[in-house]
């Protein structure tokens, strides 16, 4: 009598409503490093039952020191990101989750494939964007030429914007930004999140002082009402950043209800990072 055929596993994706699940309780192999990554990030794959997937696994013991962020807790920030994302609704970082695995506890991260032509970023020449896109700022490309740095008037970009303010996000560059062949736009690397001091540096600026989208609105009340003391997103962050940190992140999403408007470069902290990329 012959052994039952094995049945592969089931690939989970991004959309997949056990891709948390499978992240957080799955066997995590190491497959390779990431080598243009700041801190140590490794691609493995994740295996629980008859289900796996891809997956980025940052551990803590491989985070690089930063000055303006305590250490050790880059790990806890990135799952703290995907946890507003998710009450959002707009789910706009990857399934995160902070877990232990093979050197110590970190960040497990689905992997996503991007799409290739997704044209989200550009230098042109001229000093006003062609429409369809936002103005960012000026760019010196070499030999005394500047050049317009412009981003895609795209809603999807918009969200995300509005995401960042809320969790003061001090690194949005363009390689953090992956779209994919199904239409969605994720973003990634929040490990530089949540500070107490405003500390935004995008390079989604394009919207800057403009009135905020109903839909915007609607989703930050939303939020207000997760973040109460009692609330199930501060529940869900009571875990991964200080308690300072939460009421830094409640106080953004009232000043960004009171004022109805997208924020403004401030004056205490580069807002664009360098290198855009």
């Amino acid at each position: 009598m012959s052994a039952p055929e094995r049945i592969p596993p089931r690939s989970v994706t991004a959309t997949d409503p056990a891709a948390a699940e499978l992240l957080a309780r799955g066997e995590l192999t190491v497959r390779g490093r990431i080598r243009e990554a700041s801190n140590a990030a490794l691609y493995c794959t994740v295996t629980h039952e008859d289900r796996e997937a891809a997956c980025v696994y940052k551990p803590v013991a491989g985070e690089r020191p930063l000055w303006d962020f305590p250490d050790g807790t880059l790990a806890g920030r990135e799952a703290a990101a995907y946890e507003v994302s998710r009450a959002t609704g707009w789910d706009l970082v990857p399934p995160t989750v902070l877990r232990d695995g093979p050197y110590g506890e970190g960040m497990c991260q689905l992997w996503i494939e991007t799409a290739p032509g997704a044209e989200l970023l550009a230098l042109v020449d001229g000093e006003e964007p062609e429409p369809g896109w936002k103005a960012i700022g000026f760019a010196e490309t070499g030999e005394g030429r500047t050049a317009l740095l412009v981003h895609a008037d795209d809603d999807r970009l918009r969200r995300l914007s509005v995401l960042d303010a809320v969790i003061n996000n001090a690194d949005r560059k363009g390689g953090h930004l992956l779209p994919t062949s199904d239409g969605r736009l994720y973003g990634i690397d929040h490990g530089v999140t949540f500070s107490t001091e405003n500390k935004l540096r995008t390079l989604l600026w394009g919207w800057a002082g403009e009135p905020l989208p109903e839909e915007a609105l609607d989703v930050l009340r939303r939020l207000r009402d997760a973040l109460t003391p009692a609330g199930p997103l501060t529940a869900a962050l009571t875990p991964l950043i200080t308690p300072a940190e939460i009421d830094a992140t409640r106080a953004r999403v009232d000043s960004l209800l009171a004022s109805g408007t997208h924020p403004e470069p401030g004056g205490d902290w580069p807002p664009i990072p360098w290198p855009p990329v």
